[in-house]
């Protein structure tokens, strides 16, 4: 097993990921995306930031990246973060292993708080939020149609770092040195259970 930073050629297998859930509320697109516009997805995400995948034998068994929270500037120091796992790899720690190695990266950047996005109820995601010391921050109520049915998100939040003022510009995760990302993300691959 291992993570590592996705690539475009991850794209067909992170999609086969994916494609399990486009048919429920726990993504609020509709249509699968063509192997294609998800490889440019992972291209577009790595410019800013981190994007890993979960492999074992080789093949991507999970995925987790983040992207900017919000479109205006004063936003840039808050990240949004989604996981997505295969269903042979749930419930055993993996994604917490994923967010672990994911906000290690965001902190080299400068990010000061992760958010995650949860449809509501999702008692394996709310709960991986809540062990990771994310704090429940809000709800929308009905805020997405999906499989016939009005669906609820809530938001969790979590502060990674500290506020200082003025904080420092934002590192795109582009032109993170290599040697941190092997430091950060060898130490989740030497022993991810204890994260």
């Amino acid at each position: 097993m291992e993570i590592r930073i996705a690539t475009e050629d991850d794209a067909a297998e992170a999609l086969a990921v994916y494609s399990r859930y486009i048919g429920t509320p726990i993504t609020f697109e509709y249509e699968l995306p063509s192997v294609g516009e998800f490889a440019r997805r992972i291209r577009s995400t790595l410019a800013e930031y981190p994007y890993l995948v979960y492999t074992e034998e080789e093949r991507v068994r999970g995925y987790a990246y983040a992207h900017r929270l919000a479109e205006r500037e004063a936003y840039r120091w808050g990240a949004e973060l989604s996981v997505y796992l295969d269903s042979g790899v749930t419930s055993r720690g993996i994604g917490g292993v994923l967010y672990g190695a994911l906000i290690g990266l965001l902190k080299l950047q400068g990010v000061r708080t992760v958010y995650g996005c949860v449809t509501t109820p999702n008692p394996r995601s709310e709960r991986l939020h809540e062990k990771l010391g994310f704090r429940r921050i809000g709800t929308l109520r009905r805020a997405g149609f999906k499989c016939g049915a009005w669906h609820d998100v809530t938001w969790f939040e979590k502060e990674i770092a500290a506020y200082d003022v003025p904080p420092p510009e934002l590192i795109p995760f582009s032109r993170i040195a290599p040697e941190q990302i092997r430091g950060i993300l060898g130490e989740y691959n030497a022993a991810p259970a204890r994260h």
